[in-house]
């Protein structure tokens, strides 16, 4: 017969569920100085601007353009509504 599921039987490790396992002291991080993890934290940065999909120079121009052009549009459009609450701050506190 199957056993019902939340059993409190032993798991197929052997070890009962009341004992906690062993803890890991921190592994290949715990054992190096302060140089090493600063190593370790590099070479972790190197391999993942390794993953990056860089864009291609028409990309970048493009992708340039763009935020350009999107920046100058806010700042027409800050500047107008800054116009219209100065002239509405004039007429009401004169």
């Amino acid at each position: 017969m199957t056993e019902a599921l939340g059993s409190t039987a032993t798991p197929e490790s052997g070890r009962p569920e009341d004992e906690a396992p062993a803890k890991r002291r921190g592994g290949k991080r715990g054992k190096k100085g302060p140089l090493g993890r600063l190593a370790l934290f590099y070479r972790q940065v190197v391999a993942e601007l390794r993953k990056v999909v860089w864009p291609s120079k028409s990309q970048l121009s493009t992708y340039t353009t763009v935020v350009i052009v999107f920046v100058v549009i806010v700042i027409g459009l800050v500047t107008v509504i800054d116009y219209g609450f100065e002239q509405a701050v004039k007429y009401v506190f004169g």
